[in-house]
């Protein structure tokens, strides 16, 4: 693959940690994704101050630039109607420092958590219609203020042991506000137990692809290793990548932010990724 078919790979991480990377970032104008926004306690204070660090460091900074929202706690297909005012009201917090930040991409997570496997996927008896109906009133009432930014809501694979039902649950918006993220250590977790692999997704969500987490794991635990250290395909995975028409937005997730140049050197010098 020539040089000037690769990839672009971006990087997600705190605001504190965007000086130790800002050079590899901005000269490639790379995609980034802050990732503070997902702790509750900096919802609760000065979120307003640190959106603008943030977006100060980042001046000069040409690629995508996305957050990654609030999940701790929080269900993402509420029944009970309080709870459904937690998540949404969370939410919001989130894309209010997207917009603060000057961000265009908010990730938040599948809600199909609890029932079915890779080869029972939400039957009627497991309440997938019921599922789906609470996550869309969820995502439907953030849509307005994701709209008036220009946010699009990245809906990533947890525990998904199947593709269908999340596909399902983006495809019904309509939108191009609402696409699939693909964690690729998540996947490898489920791919375990029969669930579809890290490049099955990116052939099966095909046009509804728009976020890509990059991190590789044992499928033991959700690792966020460096690509290379672990047993993802990272061949076939950006084989099914090349051949999208709309890329995704390709972001390097780690535990330890200090591995990221050995992660990113890993698919560079495999000729995947630039």
């Amino acid at each position: 693959m020539r040089s000037s078919e690769r990839l672009s790979i971006g990087a997600a991480l705190l605001v504190d940690q965007l000086d130790m990377h800002l050079p590899w970032l901005l000269d490639g104008a790379r995609d980034i994704e802050i990732q503070d926004p997902f702790y509750p306690a900096l919802l609760d204070g000065d979120w307003r101050a640190l959106a603008r660090r943030g977006r100060e460091r980042l001046a000069g900074h040409t690629g995508n630039l996305g957050i990654h929202g609030p999940f701790l706690d929080l269900s993402m297909a509420p029944f009970d109607p309080r709870a459904r005012l937690l998540t949404i009201d969370r939410l919001r917090q989130g894309l209010a420092f997207a917009a603060e930040l000057g961000a265009s991409h908010m990730v938040i997570h599948s809600p199909f958590m609890n029932f079915g496997t890779p080869g029972h996927t939400f039957t009627p008896l497991a309440r997938r219609a019921d599922t789906l109906a609470a996550a869309q009133a969820v995502i439907e009432a953030l849509l307005p203020d994701a709209a008036a930014i220009g946010c699009t809501l990245m809906v990533e694979n947890v525990a998904d042991g199947s593709v269908a039902p999340l596909l399902e649950l983006v495809a019904s918006f309509n939108s191009p506000l609402v696409r699939v993220s693909l964690d690729t250590g998540h996947a490898l977790i489920m791919q375990r137990i029969g669930g579809p692999t890290p490049d099955q997704w990116v052939c099966e969500a095909g046009p509804l692809l728009g976020h890509v987490h990059l991190q590789d794991g044992d499928g033991h635990l959700d690792r966020h290793w460096a690509p290379g250290d672990g047993a993802v395909n990272w061949v076939a995975l950006f084989h099914e990548l090349a051949e999208l028409t709309q890329k995704p937005r390709l972001i390097i997730e780690l535990n330890d932010h200090t591995q990221l140049p050995r992660g990113s050197s890993y698919l560079v010098g495999r000729g995947l990724a630039r």
